[in-house]
């Protein structure tokens, strides 16, 4: 089975190619189980995200889809949601979806993965910054509103990269996303940054095997080219780990299958 389930829309206004360009593509890719899961609105950064008026345009257009290819492929819905303290709004959390990504891109006000504010990283400590993004992505799987945690360190982005162990800096979130019975993703994205890596890393890929972490997969698709992408690279990298399963969902229960 081949699953992929982070990937985006136009409506984002960051993503290119219709929602339905984007089914024909993953079919295309002979991808089993594919899901939608766009940047969910929030009062913060809003060039970069769908409206909150257009939440129910995105999911009617996911479930119109979702019956008109359903023989072809299983569809599902979801929102990725920044986790950002003081911006989580209700009207997000209170749609019914097959499962949330949750993911952090800023700290404080600092958007650390947009080009635009890469100057962030100078004259700082990194190891201080790497700190403070694990803390926030403990802090996220502490709330207990999420399904997935979504490109876990997309703070090498850039290659800023800590001089000390990420194992090291990374155990408390690890144990944190573990006990809040959350999965990792694995995101083909970082392969086409930069640091041209997935996310995970191969250190952080040892300690989530180490705690038995559930995974699942994800192109991160902002094009329908993206669709797949070094996806046998991503299946490769997790069976060396010791993974056999992956994670999908329906209305928020999750379900492990081979892969």
């Amino acid at each position: 089975m081949i699953v992929d389930l982070h990937n985006h829309t136009p409506l984002c206004n960051h993503a290119t190619g219709s929602i339905e360009t984007y089914v024909q593509k993953a079919i295309e890719q002979k991808i089993d189980i594919f899901g939608f899961s766009d940047h969910a609105p929030m009062h913060f950064d809003e060039a970069y995200r769908m409206r909150f008026d257009e939440m129910e345009t995105y999911e009617k257009e996911v479930l119109h889809v979702k019956m008109k290819y359903r023989d072809s492929i299983r569809i599902l819905l979801a929102y990725e949601i920044d986790f950002l303290e003081g911006y989580l709004d209700e009207s997000v959390l209170a749609r019914k979806v097959d499962y949330r990504i949750g993911s952090v891109h800023f700290l404080g006000k600092w958007g650390f993965d947009n080009p635009e504010f890469i100057g962030g990283y100078q004259n700082k400590n990194i190891d201080a910054i790497w700190e403070e993004y694990f803390a926030a992505i403990k802090t996220m799987a502490e709330s207990h509103l999420f399904d997935i945690v979504g490109h876990i360190d997309l703070i090498k982005v850039f290659k800023f990269l800590p001089k000390k162990d990420v194992r090291c800096i990374a155990k408390e979130a690890i144990k944190a996303i573990k006990k809040a019975d959350m999965v990792i993703e694995l995101n083909a994205a970082g392969l086409r940054k930069p640091i041209q890596e997935q996310y995970p890393s191969h250190p952080l890929m040892e300690l989530m095997a180490e705690h038995d972490i559930p995974i699942t997969f994800g192109s991160d698709a902002h094009t329908p080219e993206q669709i797949g992408y070094c996806h046998d690279k991503l299946r490769t990298l997790a069976h060396h780990y010791g993974y056999t399963t992956c994670a999908t969902f329906e209305e928020r229960e999750r379900q492990l299958i081979n892969f």
